[in-house]
């Protein structure tokens, strides 16, 4: 096991090497289906993403997915070391996508490469997709999807690495993104013409502000919103006549994308325009053999305010990882090597752990 971790670490500091963001990860993607091939592995490259079925991979068995995301954001503000460059330090791992999600790969790898050859009651899938931070058309929203290979697309349980720390999320919120758009009457300011665009959208952002959603989700609480941008105006002398805004929501499961959007325009002139209604909520089903395994081995539960692949996946799944989601999308990101170790030691553990709950 100890060399399974080593290999998965090294490979970790590989992949800090390569340039990875979303929709650029084709170099990253045949770099891990390099290692994955020299290790005996059998992968799949499927557009950018790399599968791996268990040796011993039976259509008749349910189906559990060891997903994690190998592309990054682009590199944040403020790096003082090169993002690039993984460091000498033999018990960190610095660098771009270390932590988000490089983490969770290396993990991953690691624990599937230990079950590879074992009989097991279930399939185990190794499924490490591109496109996650942007919620692109060619990772997981493919991989899960009607055209993606079957052993990911009619999986019955999911694993989504991503930095928890090691607890468990057990739910997580969605996202809703919405454009505003106020438009007024265009006029000379200096005689107070037109209708002022602006003073709509503040009103609209004033009554979104203070809007409350009657329904609280016992796992999640209220739904959460920010406006988190606003734009309008072309000179300081003329009444503008459209002014935009952006609106992030965070939805729990007492609402669909759809509901909410029709209960805020309720509440405002402006219209809100989504800019998709996909990233919907998250939640473990009820009686859900991955949330007994959890408990059985005593792993912290709780509810995740950041989105996932787990929303792609439509699956029964629980989001749970090595590192700190508070280093994701920060300058001079790291993980240490003793997290991924921790990791690994868990992720067997809850397997192992899942073999008596997976088929009641």
């Amino acid at each position: 096991m100890t060399d399974f971790v080593k290999d998965s670490i090294a490979l970790l500091r590989e992949m800090v090497r390569v340039p990875s963001e979303s929709f650029s990860e084709a170099a990253v993607a045949d770099l891990v289906f390099g290692r994955l091939s020299e290790w005996g592995l059998a992968p799949e490259l499927v557009g950018k993403n790399v599968i791996a079925r268990n040796s011993n991979f039976n259509e008749e068995l349910p189906t559990l997915v060891l997903d994690a995301h190998i592309d990054t954001v682009p590199p944040a503000r403020g790096y003082t070391r090169d993002p690039f460059d993984p460091g000498e330090d033999t018990g960190v791992v610095y660098g771009l996508g270390s932590n988000d999600d490089g983490g969770s790969v290396a993990a991953i790898t690691a624990v599937f490469r230990y079950f590879y050859n074992r009989e097991l009651p279930f399939n185990l899938v190794l499924a490490l997709s591109a496109e996650e931070e942007k919620s692109g058309p060619g990772g997981a929203v493919m991989l899960y999807g009607p055209d993606g290979p079957s052993a990911v697309r009619d999986a019955d349980w999911v694993i989504v690495g991503e930095p928890t720390g090691m607890k468990a999320a057990t739910s997580e919120r969605g996202l809703l993104v919405l454009d505003g758009t106020a438009r007024g009457v265009s006029g000379h300011s200096a005689r107070s013409e037109g209708v002022n665009a602006l003073y709509i959208a503040l009103d609209d952002i004033l009554a979104l502000r203070f809007h409350k959603f009657s329904k609280i989700s016992s796992r999640m609480g209220s739904v959460r919103l920010n406006v988190t941008q606003i734009a309008c105006g072309t000179a300081h002398n003329v009444i503008p006549d459209t002014c935009s805004f952006v609106v992030d929501i965070r939805p729990t499961d007492c609402y669909s994308n759809s509901e909410i959007l029709e209960e805020l325009q309720s509440v405002c002139t402006s219209t809100l325009v989504p800019r998709n209604l996909r990233n919907s909520s998250s939640a473990t089903y009820d009686g859900s053999p991955l949330v007994k395994a959890v408990e059985s081995i005593g792993l912290e539960t709780f509810s995740s305010l950041t989105t996932s692949n787990w929303m792609r996946t439509g699956k029964d799944a629980i989001k749970l990882g090595p590192g700190d989601s508070s280093r994701s999308h920060r300058a001079d990101e790291y993980i240490l090597c003793s997290e991924i170790e921790e990791a690994v030691e868990k992720y067997i553990l809850l397997i192992e752990n899942f073999y008596g709950n997976s088929l009641e």
